[in-house]
């Protein structure tokens, strides 16, 4: 393995390619990413664990999708199976996942945690759905600022675990060296994630400015299917950017030495072909 550095314009380039790959295989995607969050969903229902677990299963749910994104820019098409696949590659892969998951939760509780001594737990309520937003706490300075440190602390974990799950599935490196690589992959490629980031937010904008103005025109017509239609919209283009991280992960690491098509106990799935 060894951790390659690219170019600010790469950012764009992982956009387009996520698009074009997604574009090859909406359905098999769009629906592998839904059934993921349905079934984050599911988990998340159960008494005191559920959220616990369901926030475990991010990192899985990741590799899921790039995994498959990986199986459409080779051309085949993605199965519902995929879903599972961090837990179909032996079990030093599935214990490194395990703990990665358990990681990530551990992490992503201790930033909302935080939030909790700005605010006494309102930001963390409203985020956690136990309570629903309204503009009066919205605008309240002590939930703005719960806010602001929480997205402050969740990019370094963002960075933490950005290329852990696929460093442990096409590396087989362990979940500490994992985190380790992907922050400083990250760090040493900050010019073309920052790139990447502005693009999607830009995607983003667009996309919603341009739904909410035929929705809006429509809305006669279509009456109170506008909001399903927007909330299908916003699931199809997060499906979209979990289609392009493989994609960030191919151009900041030179692929295994074996990617092949090998038995998927001993090797996973390959990489995309790099771009050239």
């Amino acid at each position: 393995m060894k951790l390659q550095i690219v170019p600010a314009r790469t950012g764009w380039l992982w956009v387009q390619l996520g698009l074009r790959t997604f574009k090859s295989q909406p359905l098999a995607l769009a629906a592998l990413f839904f059934l993921s969050m349905a079934s984050m969903s599911l988990v998340s229902v159960l008494p005191l664990i559920g959220p616990v677990i369901a926030l475990a299963l991010l990192p899985s749910v990741s590799l899921a999708m790039m995994v498959a994104a990986s199986e459409a820019a080779h051309g085949r098409k993605p199965t519902p199976a995929l879903l599972l696949v961090a837990f179909r590659n032996g079990s030093q892969r599935m214990h490194s996942m395990l703990v990665l998951g358990g990681l990530y939760a551990a992490g992503f509780l201790l930033v909302i945690g935080a939030s909790t001594l700005i605010d006494d737990g309102t930001f963390a309520s409203v985020y956690m759905g136990q309570t629903p937003m309204s503009r009066e706490i919205a605008e309240m300075p002590e939930f703005q600022s719960a806010m602001w440190l929480s997205m402050g602390l969740y990019l370094p974990l963002s960075l933490l675990f950005w290329h852990a799950p696929a460093l442990v599935h096409w590396h087989n490196i362990s979940p500490i060296k994992s985190l380790f690589f992907s922050f400083v992959a990250c760090v040493r490629n900050i010019a073309a994630y920052a790139v990447f980031g502005i693009c999607w937010v830009g995607v983003f904008i667009a996309s919603g400015t341009l739904l909410a103005l035929v929705t809006g025109v429509l809305a006669s017509v279509i009456g109170a299917a506008a909001g399903a239609i927007m909330v299908t919209m916003a699931l199809m283009l997060a499906a979209m950017f979990f289609t392009s991280l493989v994609f960030t992960f191919r151009d900041c690491f030179s692929p295994p030495d074996e990617p092949g098509d090998a038995q998927p106990q001993t090797n996973p799935p390959g990489l995309p072909p790099a771009a050239h």
